[in-house]
């Protein structure tokens, strides 16, 4: 027999057709079960030995492990898709039954339980665990309760937190946008009076550019100037080849009357 620790489950079974409800305590082993039932008032016992679980599981092609994994399943949980049964199978025998499908085959499992020896004592033991399963499941759901409490004034302190970490975040953000605004006013009055400066220089610039316009004038005058200068010259040129013509003329008469 195997020497692991065993699973513990219990299921309260409705059966189709059948007004009372059992109760079926299963202890699972690596190799073996047993499972314990109870109607209230009368109780039996099912003892599924090494030999019996290989034997069935290599009627189905299945590892031990397997097998017995399948049966806690359906023994541990009622399964919806399953038709259970607990049927007379004679002397006080009753034969425990469930349904599955595998690979596309619907597939019946039976097991045959005996009469207990002592049904108050088995329903007894599974009442007990029972109570005991719902106090440990009453701690946890207590455990729990104070966990979700603790974790809810976590995140209330964390809460609070982040909304004074966003204050202060808006507040910092408010005045380093009002220094910069600050800055922002400087550097764009600095700017205009370095423009406003600029444009006075270019101002003071321009003025000897005009009294170049106005020397040029003047030049333009002086050569205009030149210009009649030029043309009195050529007059007066004319006017001496004109006296010279004159001359010429005053000379050769004498020598006219002279001839």
């Amino acid at each position: 027999m195997g020497s692991a620790s065993p699973k513990q489950t219990c299921l309260k079974l409705e059966i189709p057709n059948n007004k009372d409800k059992i109760f079926v305590k299963g202890t699972w082993y690596p190799s073996y079960f047993q499972l314990f039932i109870t109607d209230g008032l009368h109780a039996w016992t099912c003892h599924g030995s090494e030999e019996e679980v290989e034997e069935r599981a290599s009627q189905w092609d299945q590892p031990v492990s397997e097998y017995i994994e399948l049966a806690e399943k359906y023994l541990g949980f009622q399964q919806p898709d399953s038709v259970y049964g607990f049927d007379d199978a004679g002397s006080g025998h009753k034969r425990l039954s469930w349904t599955f499908e595998k690979e596309g085959t619907k597939l019946e499992w039976r097991w045959k339980c005996q009469p207990s020896s002592n049904s108050q004592k088995t329903t007894a033991d599974i009442l007990d665990f029972l109570m005991d399963a719902n106090i440990r499941l009453s701690d946890e759901v207590v455990d729990k309760t104070q966990s979700f409490e603790r974790l809810r004034v976590e995140a209330d302190k964390c809460l609070t937190q982040s909304e004074i970490l966003s204050k202060e975040k808006e507040e910092f953000e408010s005045a380093i946008y009002a220094k910069f605004v600050g800055v922002l006013n400087s550097k764009k009055k600095k700017l205009r009076e370095l423009r406003d400066k600029l444009s006075k220089q270019g101002t003071s610039v321009e003025e000897p550019v005009e009294e170049d316009a106005q020397s040029t004038d003047r030049t333009e005058t002086f050569d205009e100037g030149s210009n009649e200068e030029i043309s009195g010259e050529e007059v007066e040129e004319e006017d001496v080849g004109t006296s010279s013509k004159k001359d010429d003329v005053g000379t050769s008469n004498p020598r006219r009357g002279r001839g």
